[in-house]
């Protein structure tokens, strides 16, 4: 007869409301010592909230927090970080002008002589060893501000996973990574729950939870929906469960390519390495990049919407060769870009909803001199109406949107500027599955009115069931391009791991 493990961590009918939102309602969940208990849910179904609680960032109004069976409470993170709780936050709490080793180290700094004196031999040989042991390649001595976002969530888990903790709460740690950094996050995260420890991993990936998970819970509305061991689940039930609905198509794919070319790059090349590419893409296609992280994607996109600029080669926009030197002449020409990290790049978070939307067109909006500010307002309905935004995001600073609302304001703001060429970075990063299907019926509603789309995805997946092609790009070149119905998830990942040689600058293109 096995024995069960014993439950190491419990939450009993924890609620907690903040002003007109009742963010989480009696929920109770078993984190058991060394299981993997996934966490899902819609933007806004309290998952992030109950991780506040865990991690001593937030109080609970009503209910309890148990460690071994008995009730303890935690009044601030330090105190959870005594108690054991090391937390993977989705935003980074990284400070980015402090070295990998200083950000792994921060708020613990190793030190001598009384504690007087910060012992940074001790802290870069102990960063080296915890970077190691996690198989990162990433320098210590770097700056974090020059990192790639994929390499700073890869040093968010490294600090985490440097402390001595019994629960691990990871809130969506494989957003910004590849299929292969998550695959070995994945084994290290396994590696950890067979030391004893209780993980409560949150992400919403669902085939990833089921790869991972030896236990699924669902929150909704603030509510527990439904928890389970994975062996009794599938993907569509869970997925009912977060959103109250059967889903038919979890990946409803248009094909809109049309003959004539909306983009033509040849021989790109810029000083910050990308090398003699070259591709096509066609009016009303989705042309995807697939690639590992640090591949080269982000910087073909970069050159593409002149926040780089080429130092060889020839863009053609319908045709007509251009050369953009800022992203405001790109715009000019109807070129659109939704970033990868749209907090930092993409929004402006202390403006509204209609700023965001319109600030890429304004002369749009004049009425002589003058910004039409009733115009603007009536215009800003329509899209939040066409995207089905929260009409929060009319009054509110879009900091207090959820993830997907804030993606669909972007979108939103390249529909009004009438792009024609849209370059997505990683568009569903960090969103549910109802704004990712809401975002991927956009994307058919833009490629049905001939908008050219260049697509990357970390998410293989995705990238695969919503591209027309993929274009395998590695160490910034494109090295082949292929039909997506011929690519599978692992061809992908075996072309785009490929090492170099000689041939990779030239194009084969089917």
């Amino acid at each position: 007869m096995t024995v069960a493990p014993p439950t190491m961590w419990e939450v009993r009918a924890i609620s907690k409301a903040f002003p007109g939102v009742q963010a989480l309602d009696q929920v109770s969940l078993s984190l058991t010592a060394g299981e993997i208990h996934a966490l899902v849910g819609e933007n806004g179904s309290g998952k992030s909230t109950l991780v506040k609680c865990l991690a001593g960032v937030h109080q609970a109004d009503r209910g309890e927090i148990r460690l071994g069976g008995e009730t303890i409470t935690m009044p601030n993170p330090i105190a959870a970080r005594q108690r054991g709780v090391a937390t993977i936050y989705q935003e980074l709490s990284l400070v980015p002008t402090l070295t990998v080793a200083e950000n792994i180290f921060l708020g613990r700094f190793p030190t001598v002589m009384a504690h007087q004196i910060v012992d940074w031999g001790t802290m870069r040989r102990e960063s080296v060893r915890t970077l190691r042991g996690l198989g990162i390649e990433i320098d210590p001595d770097a700056v974090v501000k020059s990192l790639s976002m994929a390499e700073q969530q890869l040093i968010e888990i490294a600090k985490a996973m440097s402390e001595d903790s019994s629960l691990l709460v990871m809130d969506e740690p494989t957003a910004a990574l590849g299929i292969s950094e998550t695959r070995r996050l994945q084994e290290l995260i396994r590696q950890l729950a067979r030391q004893g420890k209780a993980i409560l991993y949150i992400s919403h990936r669902i085939d990833e939870v089921f790869q991972i998970a030896d236990r699924i819970s669902v929150l909704k509305d603030g509510r527990l929906a439904g928890s389970s061991p994975v062996r009794a689940l599938s993907v569509d039930t869970v997925v009912t469960q977060m959103l109250g609905t059967a889903v038919a198509e979890h990946y409803p794919k248009q094909h809109h390519a049309q003959p004539s070319l909306c983009l033509e790059v040849e021989e790109l090349s810029t000083d910050l390495g990308v090398r003699e590419v070259s591709f096509s893409v066609h009016q009303g296609e989705v042309l995807g990049l697939g690639g590992m992280v640090g591949s080269g994607r982000t910087d073909i996109a970069r050159a593409l919407f002149g926040v780089d600029r080429p130092t060889a080669g020839v863009i053609r926009l319908n045709g007509r060769a251009v050369r953009f030197t800022s992203p405001e002449q790109a715009i000019a020409q109807g070129v659109a870009l939704v970033p990868e990290n749209r907090k930092a790049d993409g929004l402006f978070m202390n403006f509204r909803g209609p700023e965001n939307i319109t600030v890429a067109n304004l002369r749009a909006l004049l009425y002589g001199p003058f910004l039409d500010l009733r115009r603007e307002a009536r215009t800003s309905r329509e899209y939040f109406a066409k995207l089905s935004i929260s009409p929060a995001g009319m009054d509110r600073t879009v900091q207090y949107l959820s993830g997907g609302n804030q993606q669909k304001l972007i979108l939103a703001r390249w529909l009004f500027s009438k792009a024609r060429l849209l370059i997505l970075d990683e568009p569903t990063q960090g969103v549910d599955i109802g704004a990712r299907i809401e975002v991927y019926k956009i994307i058919n509603e833009l490629t049905a009115l001939g908008i050219a789309i260049l697509l990357i995805s970390s998410d293989y997946p995705e990238l695969l069931a919503m591209s027309d092609r993929v274009a395998i790009v590695h160490n910034k070149r494109v090295l082949q391009i292929l039909p997506a119905s011929q690519l599978t998830e692992y061809r992908l990942l075996e072309l785009a791991s490929r090492s170099s040689h000689p041939s990779e600058g030239r194009r084969h293109e089917i």
